[in-house]
C-alpha cells in the first residue's frame, strides 16, 4: 500500500468537498468571508498588517475545479498574512548562540506534516526581538519558500520555547479560516502543483511570498471546516496504525528469512544426501577451471593463490560434505570505469551504478552514460549470471544480472563472475545473511567497507553443487510464502 499516495488522495477529496458531506444548516463561507474582511480592516487599522493589493472576488478568481455552492473562492493572502526574513530580517552566523537565545527554525524541523522541535539552532535575543512579524507562535502555518524543500509546510504546535525563521521560510500569521483546514490544504497536491509553477528559473528553487499569497484556494464554512479536520485525522490516524504495523511486519519478516538462511548456511534447512558430490570436489573444479583462464591469458598466475582460512575465521561447525572458503576462491572480481569529467574516449554508453542496484532487482528507468574504451569493455561490463554488489552506499547489497544483454558498470559496483556455474544463488543468499546481521557495513563488526580486498576476503559455507540447489529452491518456497504477508 502507499499510504503517501492514499494521504494525497484523502486531502483532494476535502478540498473538493467531497470527504465529508454539506450540512444545508451550515453558515455558507460568503458570510465567513465578509467577518474576514471586517476582522483584516481591523487589523490593519491597529498597524499590524499592510492593505493588500489584491482581494477576492468572483470577477477576479477563475475556479480552478468544482466545489460545492456553500464554498467560496478566495486568495491565500485573504484569510491570512504573509511574513518573511528578508532584507534587514536576515542574520550571520556571529548571531547564532549555543543554547542561551531564541530557536531559529529551519525546514529540517518538518518532518512528515508536522513539526519536530529534537535539532534546533538557536538565534541571539537581540536579533530575535529586531522582528516581532517573525516571532513564531503556536497556530501559525510554516512554509517553506525555497531550496529543495520548497512548499514543505507544518502547522505550529508544542513550542517549547520561544522561536523565529530562517530565511528559507515564510510565516502564515493572523490566520482568519480554521488553521488547521488550511494547513492540510498547503499541504495538497494542488498546493504541490501551485508551488511548482511559482518557482523561479533560478539555480535555487524559490517563489516569493507575492505568488504565494495569490495563490487560489477553496474556502469552505468554517463548521464543515473543523468537520473535514476531524475527518482527515480520523483517516491519518488510521494510515500512521496500517504504516506502523506494516513497519512491524517488515521487521518480522527480515527476521524470518535471517532465520531462514541461519538455518541454510549451517546445513540444518534440508537434509544431506551421501551421495551428493562433495563440496571439495566443486573446489576443484573451480582451481581447474582458474588453470585454464592463466592458460588463456584472462587470469594471472597470482590469482590462483587462495588465502587460507584460520581457525577464527570459522565461526561455526557445518557439514562434512561441506568447506569452508573465500568468495575470491569462487568469483573473478572486476569493477566498472570511474566517472571522471572531460574523459570522452571511447564509446558513450549506459551504466549502472548503486542507485540502480537493489536486492535481487535492478531500477533501469534512469541509465545515466559515460565513455567506455575497447580496452574497458571486458573488465566493466557485466554479463547474465554475475553477482553485482554495492561497494559505496547501502554497503553490500546484491543482486544478479538476470538479463540476456549485457551491461556496462561504474566503479562503485563489484562484479563477481562464478569460474563454475550453479553456486551464484546460493552465495547471493548468503550475502543478504550477512548484510542484515551486521557482518557487512556493520558498526564495528567485521566489515565496515567493502573494497575488493574485502569482499574477496569473506569467508563463507560451501555445500555441494546438488545440495546447493535444494537449499536455494526451499528457501524460495519459503520466503514465497513469507511474501504472500505483505
Amino acid at each position: 500500500m502507499d499510504t503517501k499516495k492514499l494521504r494525497q488522495k484523502i486531502l483532494d477529496l476535502a478540498i473538493r468537498g467531497k470527504l465529508v458531506p454539506q450540512d444545508p444548516n451550515d453558515e455558507p463561507a460568503s458570510v465567513l468571508l465578509e467577518r474576514i474582511r471586517a476582522e483584516k480592516e481591523r487589523l490593519i487599522k491597529e498597524g499590524k498588517i499592510k492593505r493588500s493589493k489584491k482581494t477576492a472576488s468572483d470577477d477576479e478568481i477563475e475556479a480552478p475545479f468544482e466545489i460545492p455552492e456553500s464554498w467560496e473562492w478566495v486568495r491565500l493572502i485573504d484569510v491570512c498574512h504573509i511574513f518573511g526574513r528578508i532584507g534587514f530580517r536576515g542574520y550571520t552566523k556571529e548571531d547564532l548562540v549555543a543554547f542561551n537565545g531564541a530557536i531559529t527554525l529551519s525546514p529540517s524541523n518538518i518532518i512528515d506534516g508536522k513539526m519536530n522541535y529534537d535539532n534546533c539552532t538557536y538565534i541571539s535575543w537581540e536579533k530575535y526581538e529586531e522582528s516581532p512579524e517573525i516571532q513564531i507562535s503556536d497556530g501559525d502555518i510554516l512554509i517553506v519558500k525555497t531550496g529543495s524543500s520548497f512548499g514543505k509546510s507544518a502547522y505550529v504546535e508544542g513550542l517549547p520555547q520561544k522561536a523565529t525563521i530562517n530565511p528559507q521560510f515564510v510565516v502564515l500569521k493572523y490566520i482568519t479560516c480554521y488553521s488547521r483546514f488550511l494547513t492540510f490544504m498547503l499541504q495538497s497536491g494542488y498546493a504541490r502543483n501551485n508551488y511548482d509553477e511559482f518557482v523561479l528559473g533560478t539555480a535555487i528553487p524559490t517563489f516569493t511570498q507575492v505568488v504565494l499569497g495569490d495563490m487560489v484556494i477553496p474556502l469552505p464554512p468554517i463548521v464543515e471546516q473543523k468537520r473535514i479536520v476531524d475527518e482527515i485525522e480520523r483517516w491519518f490516524t488510521l494510515i500512521d496504525e496500517l504504516e506502523s504495523n506494516e513497519g512491524d511486519l517488515l521487521k518480522a519478516i527480515d527476521k524470518a528469512k535471517s532465520k531462514i538462511l541461519d538455518l541454510a548456511i549451517h546445513g540444518k534447512l534440508v537434509p544431506q544426501d551421501p551421495n551428493d558430490e562433495p563440496a571439495s570436489v566443486l573446489l576443484h573444479k573451480i582451481r581447474e577451471e582458474k588453470q585454464q583462464l592463466v592458460k588463456a591469458g584472462k587470469l594471472k598466475k597470482k590469482d590462483l593463490i587462495e588465502t587460507p582460512i584460520s581457525e577464527d575465521e570459522i565461526p561455526f561447525a557445518i557439514p562434512d560434505t561441506w568447506e569452508w572458503c573465500k568468495i575470491g576462491a569462487l568469483f573473478l572480481h572486476s569493477s566498472g570505469k570511474q566517472l571522471k569529467g572531460g574523459d570522452n574516449e571511447g564509446t558513450l554508453q549506459p551504466y549502472i551504478t548503486t542507485s540502480n542496484l537493489y536486492w535481487d532487482h535492478f531500477e533501469l528507468g534512469n541509465l545515466k552514460s559515460m565513455y567506455y574504451k575497447d580496452s574497458e569493455i571486458e573488465r566493466c561490463t557485466a554479463q547474465k549470471g554475475d553477482l553485482l554488489v554495492c561497494e559505496g552506499g547501502d554497503i553490500g547489497r546484491s543482486a544478479i544480472w538476470p538479463y540476456d544483454y549485457s551491461i556496462f558498470l561504474q566503479n562503485h559496483v563489484h562484479r563477481l563472475r562464478p569460474y563454475f556455474t550453479g553456486y551464484t544463488r546460493f552465495i547471493y543468499y548468503v550475502m543478504w545473511l550477512y548484510k542484515h546481521t551486521g557482518l557487512i557495513g556493520g558498526k564495528g563488526i567485521a566489515i565496515q567497507g567493502l573494497s575488493a580486498s574485502a569482499l574477496k576476503d569473506i569467508t563463507i559455507p560451501l555445500p555441494p553443487h546438488a545440495e546447493q540447489k535444494r537449499i536455494v529452491a526451499k528457501i524460495e518456497e519459503v520466503f514465497a510464502e513469507i511474501d504472500k504477508l505483505k
